[in-house]
C-alpha cells in the first residue's frame, strides 16, 4: 500500500505517477460522460484523471474506453469446479476484478475449515475474493452434511481482512419462525451486511424476512418478484449462472433509475460456459443487447455492486478509488482488451508470481458401497411424487404421476421420461439412501452421478439402469469425488474433484476440455439439458421451492417437511 504522501504527490502531479494510462476515454458511471485525460496511479491507487500526468511507466490505451472492474457479487467459487487460484486465471482476464464469494459448498464437507481456506487464498490471488461467512451449513435440518457450523464457529472467522458479513441466509423459514440457531446468527451480525436468499417469498412474509436486517436477493426469478424487493429495500442481484438463468426475466427492470439498486452475479457458472460465453462480461454485453441502458449496466456490474456491499473503495475510476480498471473496444461489445487489477497489469507473469497455498478436504468421499438392488423404490401406492425440472431455473416442479409397481419395485419409464434419482450420504455419518423419480433430463440409457449435490455434496446418481447406477456412485468414492457418465457397465467420461469432492486440481482449461468430454457423453445416453450436471445438483438442495431429494428422501420445500 503507497503511503499518503505519495498519493497526495502524485496526485496533485509534483512527482511522477507509477502507472499512467494514456491516450483512452473513460466513463464515468455517475455522469455518463466518456471523458478525455490520462488516468494516473500510485501503487494500487488511482490517483488522477481528467488531466496530464508524468508517469514512471506509460501505458498506451489509445482507441480505448476504460471502464471500472466489475464486481460479481455472489458466487460459490467451488461451482466453477477449480480452486481459487485457478477461478482467478480464468475469470479475472474477462474484467471480473472483485468476487463476493460464499464458500458453503466447502464449509458443508469440512466446515470452518473450508472458510478458512478461502480465506487464506485471498490473500494471494490477483483478483480481489471477498469471503461471506456461510450462514447455512447444513442449509436446513432435511439433510446429512459433512459439517455443522453454529454461530460461535463464525466468531473468529469475522475480523479477517477479506470478511464481509454474513452470507446468503438460505433458510427463510427458520428466519420467520426465529429458530434459535437462526437468531444467534442474525444477532450476531446485526448491523452489518446479511446477504439473503428467499426465492418465491412475498407479502408479509417477505417483509418479516426484510425486517430481519437483510439487504440483498439473487433468487428473484421474475420482473414482478424483484420489483417487489425492489419496493421493500433490498439490492436485487440479477444472476446468469449455467443453470440459474434469470437475466432474460430482469433485463426490463434494469434502467438508469433502479440501475443503483441492481447489480449483477452468477452464482454457479463452470469453465465451459465461461469459455463458451464467457462472465461478467457476457451479462455486460446480453443484458445491452436486450435493450437495458449502457449506463445502467456498467453501473450495475461496478459502483451499484461496491455500494450494495459497501465496498466503498472500489466501483468509479475516480482518485482516492482501488485502480481495478478494464480496458475495452465497444462498450457494447464489453470486448476485455486488458484489465488492471489493484494496479497490477493482468498477465499470465502476474499469475506466475503469486504464492499459492495447499489443497484442504482431501479423501472426503466415505460413501458405502451400493449395488443394483440399493435402488429399487418400494411402495404400495402407484401415485407418485416427481420432481420436475424446468430447464435455466433452479426451482422445479411438484409432479406426481402413476408409476406401476413390479416385483415390489417401481421402475424408470424412459417413454414418459420418468427416470431413477437417489442421493447417498457420503460423509460417513450414516450411510442414509433416498430414491425418487425425476422429468426432464431425457435419459434414455446409463447413469450420471456427482458429489457436487448442492449444500450438503451427497452422491446424486439419476438413470435407468441399476446396474450402471451403482457404478457410477461407487467409481466417485474412487476418484475423491467428482463427476461420471456411465454406460453398459463402462465408464465414458469423468472428471475428478478431489478438493472436497468440489474442485479439481487440475489448471481451468483441463477441466473445460474435460467438461466437453463430459457433455458429449450424457448427451450420448439421450439427456437433452444443455447443463445436466449443475441441474443435477440443484435437484437435491431442499431451500428451493417446489420438490427436492437428499439422502433423507423428498422434500416439500414449500411446506418444509420430508414427504413420508
Amino acid at each position: 500500500m503507497a503511503k499518503l504522501d505519495q498519493l497526495i504527490d502524485q496526485g496533485r502531479g509534483a512527482k511522477p505517477a507509477d502507472i499512467v494510462l494514456r491516450g483512452g476515454r473513460m466513463l464515468d458511471l455517475v455522469t455518463g460522460e466518456l471523458l478525455e485525460g490520462d488516468i494516473a496511479i500510485c501503487g494500487d491507487t488511482i490517483v488522477g484523471t481528467c488531466d496530464n500526468y508524468e508517469g514512471t511507466r506509460i501505458v498506451d490505451v489509445s482507441g480505448l474506453i476504460l471502464v471500472p472492474g466489475f464486481i460479481d457479487t455472489h458466487l460459490h467459487i467451488e461451482s466453477s469446479l477449480v480452486t481459487p487460484f485457478e477461478f482467478d486465471r480464468c475469470v479475472l482476464p474477462r474484467g471480473v476484478t472483485t468476487a463476493i464469494c460464499d464458500p458453503h459448498e466447502i464449509a458443508n464437507v469440512i466446515g470452518p475449515g473450508g472458510i478458512r481456506y478461502f480465506q487464506q487464498a485471498a490473500l494471494h490471488t490477483l483478483m480481489s475474493i471477498r469471503v461471506q461467512l456461510s450462514s447455512c451449513v447444513p442449509s436446513t435440518e432435511m439433510e446429512t452434511a459433512g459439517a455443522r457450523i453454529e454461530a460461535a464457529d463464525l466468531v473468529p472467522l469475522m475480523d479477517h481482512p477479506t470478511s464481509i458479513g454474513l452470507a446468503e441466509f438460505m433458510n427463510f423459514p427458520g428466519v420467520l419462525y426465529k429458530d434459535p440457531g437462526v437468531m444467534e446468527k442474525l444477532n450476531l451480525f446485526r448491523g452489518k451486511h446479511i446477504d439473503g436468499h428467499c426465492p418465491l417469498l412475498s407479502g408479509k412474509d417477505l417483509n418479516g424476512y426484510i425486517a430481519a436486517g437483510i439487504r440483498t436477493e439473487h433468487e428473484a426469478t421474475t420482473a414482478e418478484e424483484a420489483l417487489e424487493k425492489l419496493r421493500k429495500g433490498m439490492r436485487v442481484l440479477i444472476r446468469e449462472g449455467s443453470v440459474s438463468k434469470d437475466m432474460h426475466a430482469l433485463a426490463p427492470i434494469l434502467t438508469e433509475r433502479t440501475a443503483p439498486y441492481l447489480c449483477l452475479c452468477t452464482d454457479d457458472r463452470n469453465p465451459l460456459d465461461i469459455a463458451e460465453y464467457g462472465h461478467l462480461d457476457y451479462m455486460i454485453r446480453s443484458l445491452i443487447g436486450l435493450g437495458a441502458p449502457v449506463l445502467a449496466t456498467y453501473r450495475a456490474a461496478s459502483l451499484s455492486a461496491a455500494e450494495a456491499f459497501g465496498l466503498k473503495d472500489r466501483g468509479q475510476i475516480a482518485p482516492g478509488k482501488r485502480a481495478d480498471i478494464v480496458a475495452l473496444s465497444s462498450l457494447e461489445a464489453c470486448d476485455v482488451q486488458k484489465v488492471l487489477c489493484g494496479g497490477v497489469e493482468v498477465t499470465d507473469d502476474a499469475f506466475a508470481a503469486r504464492q499459492t497455498i495447499p489443497p484442504v478436504g482431501r479423501h472426503s468421499v466415505k460413501a458405502p458401497t451400493v449395488t443394483a438392488s440399493h435402488f429399487r423404490t418400494a411402495g404400495n401406492r402407484e401415485d407418485t411424487d416427481v420432481i420436475g425440472i424446468i430447464e435455466g431455473k433452479i426451482i422445479t416442479d411438484h409432479l406426481h404421476e402413476t408409476i406401476p409397481i413390479a416385483d415390489g419395485d417401481k421402475r424408470p419409464d424412459i417413454a414418459r421420461d420418468l427416470i431413477k434419482i437417489a442421493v447417498i450420504e457420503r460423509h460417513g455419518k450414516n450411510g442414509n439412501m433416498a430414491t425418487g423419480f425425476v422429468r426432464g433430463f431425457g435419459l434414455q440409457r446409463g447413469a450420471i452421478a456427482s458429489t457436487v449435490c448442492h449444500d450438503h455434496h451427497n452422491i446424486v446418481v439419476v438413470g435407468v439402469d441399476y446396474d450402471d447406477m451403482a457404478l457410477a456412485a461407487n467409481r466417485l468414492g474412487e476418484i475423491e469425488g467428482g463427476f461420471v457418465v456411465v454406460q453398459g457397465g463402462k465408464v465414458l467420461a469423468e472428471l475428478p474433484l478431489p478438493v472436497a469432492g468440489l474442485m479439481s486440481l487440475d489448471p481451468f482449461e483441463t477441466v473445460r476440455d474435460r467438461l466437453v468430454d463430459l457433455r458429449f457423453a450424457a448427451r450420448s445416453l439421450g439427456v437433452t439439458l444443455e447443463e445436466p450436471f449443475l441441474q443435477l445438483a440443484f435437484l437435491a438442495l431442499p431451500v428451493i421451492p417446489n420438490l427436492k431429494i437428499t439422502d433423507r428422501g423428498l422434500v416439500d420445500v414449500n411446506r418444509f417437511e420430508i414427504i413420508s
